[in-house]
């Protein structure tokens, strides 16, 4: 048994076994790069161990067929490691941790791509495991009744029986002395330090960390991970008017006895619409991206922050369906413009022009609005997976 060191966040590496052909499936291209909810199987696995600090690098073990279309879907991240694979499984994993080696890495998990359920939270469950364990993995209980059927069918008792999962956490030596002696393939990575007597701590299983073998296995993790097929979101912003000779709004230069202050462009549509797209996301507003302190966006053309919304919303899975804009104001009138603005909207986004609404209303002269002190928007958008 190990010392109980205090391990510092960063110090832990992961391998994902991405190697495999997926033969069970019945198609061409492997399991780990087909698109489930948006995304390939991969990248969801990889994508959640990137959200945590703790990890401080992964190394994506593909085969050497397959280097390429890893590379075309993994994102561009300095602690993403390439590897090769092996033959077998057990192979796959030794090149994986062999690429770890010399980082001064303490802990290690190790992940099947097939199993896209992973969050963070069990990550952190199984790394705080292995302060007071050589190795852990989540389990779930078995709550099917057990038949054995080599001969004849007999009843097994289920008693003290768990199905494992991965990812499967381990003290980086531990696991590396136990695979450098491996020499067939172990049912898994646990296996190869248990008969050495590690100490293993099984932490709380998830049915979304379930393994897509079949066909069929693809629309139930969708169900269980990818969420809902559809999203609402809402934006609102606003602008008040300070001395120019126009106003930009969802990208088209109006002329006007004023403009709109604010520190990029000022265009009010724009900038409700971006605000939805995050929203419906789940990916915070348009300051938490594009902060008015920095002086990098003084100036800049909405569109940018358009854009980048609907690319952060394409990683997670979705695209603009439609978009619904009601602007208000007084001054400067709306209807002349707005078949302009739909087009540069619809542009935009490389939606058909049917998809992007824009309306206009005033405030019957009442409040900031009616007293023509500025501009207000409010956008609603449709993503879809």
């Amino acid at each position: 048994m190990h010392n109980q060191e205090a391990f510092l966040a960063g110090n832990t590496g992961a391998v994902v076994v991405a190697a495999g052909v997926g033969s069970r499936m019945g198609t061409q291209i492997p399991k780990q790069f087909q698109v489930l909810g948006g995304r390939p199987v991969l990248r969801w696995s990889v994508d959640v161990l990137l959200q945590c600090e703790e990890i401080a690098a992964i190394a994506v073990v593909v085969s050497a067929t397959d280097r390429a279309l890893a590379q075309a879907v993994l994102p561009s991240n300095s602690r993403i490691l390439l590897v090769d694979g092996g033959m077998a499984r057990t192979e796959s994993v030794r090149n994986g941790l062999s690429a770890l080696v010399g980082r001064g890495l303490k802990k290690v998990l190790i992940h099947d791509a097939a199993r896209p359920g992973l969050s963070p939270s069990v990550v952190r469950e199984l790394i705080a495991a292995l302060d007071e364990a050589d190795a852990a993995a989540p389990a779930l209980p078995v709550t099917d009744a057990l038949k054995d059927n080599r001969d004849g069918v007999r009843s097994v008792s289920r008693d003290g029986l768990v199905r494992v999962q991965t990812p499967q956490a381990f003290r980086f030596d531990i696991i590396s002395k136990a695979i450098a002696g491996a020499t067939n393939a172990a049912v898994d990575d646990l296996a190869l330090v248990e008969s050495a007597g590690a100490r293993i701590v099984l932490t709380p299983g998830r049915a979304e960390l379930m393994k897509i073998t079949h066909p069929e296995d693809m629309a139930i993790a969708e169900k269980l991970i990818a969420g809902p097929a559809m999203r609402v979101g809402t934006g609102f912003d606003v602008h008040g008017f300070t001395a120019g000779d126009g106003v930009i709004i969802c990208g088209v230069k109006i002329p006007h006895a004023k403009k709109l202050e604010g520190h990029s462009d000022a265009d009010v549509g724009w900038h409700a619409l971006t605000d939805a797209i995050l929203g419906a996301a789940a990916l915070g507003d348009i300051g938490d991206h594009f902060p008015p302190s920095d002086p990098k966006w003084k100036g800049a053309n909405s569109v940018v922050f358009l854009q980048h919304a609907a690319k952060l919303a394409a990683e997670r899975g979705f695209h603009v369906v439609n978009a619904d804009i009601t602007l208000m104001c007084e001054k400067p009138k709306i209807a002349p413009h707005r078949d302009a603005m739909r087009t540069a909207t619809a542009e935009a986004l490389a939606l058909p022009l049917d998809a992007v609404s824009i309306k206009a209303t005033t405030t019957e002269k009442l409040g900031f609005l009616g007293r023509e002190e500025g501009i207000a928007a409010q956008a609603v958008v449709l993503l879809a997976r």
